[in-house]
């Protein structure tokens, strides 16, 4: 069982940054690929972005591509999603996912609760 928890959410206006964090406990990353999500109340969760367990793949939603990164440190458990250029349309809680998936993978095993990110303008 992994346990996810998200920090790093906020309030910030447009054209800043911030950068989210998400702790793993209970069982460590290993081999595991780990995703960033985000759902505004009302749509469906969207895909932001993917970390292979290596840390040397990723994959970026076209919406954030160019403005967002992510990385991971397998020796803290911890992976980050830094978020630069923000828009007022990147509004929205912000989930971290893991599993044994492939990086082309939509459905992981284990959810945090998420963090909210709200852009002012």
């Amino acid at each position: 069982q992994v346990t996810l928890v998200e920090s790093g959410g906020g309030l910030v206006q447009a054209g800043g940054s911030l950068r989210l964090s998400c702790a793993a406990s209970g069982r460590a990353f290993v081999g595991y690929t780990v995703a960033w999500f985000r759902q505004v109340p009302g749509n469906e969760r969207e895909f932001v972005a993917v970390i292979n367990w290596t840390g040397a793949m990723t994959n970026y939603a076209d919406s954030v591509k160019g403005r967002f990164t992510m990385s991971r440190d397998n020796a803290k458990n911890m992976v980050y999603l830094e978020m630069s250029s923000l828009k007022l349309e990147d509004t929205a809680v912000y989930y971290c996912a893991a599993g044994p998936r492939p990086l082309s993978s939509r459905s992981y095993d284990y959810w945090g609760k998420g963090t909210l990110v709200t852009v002012s303008a």
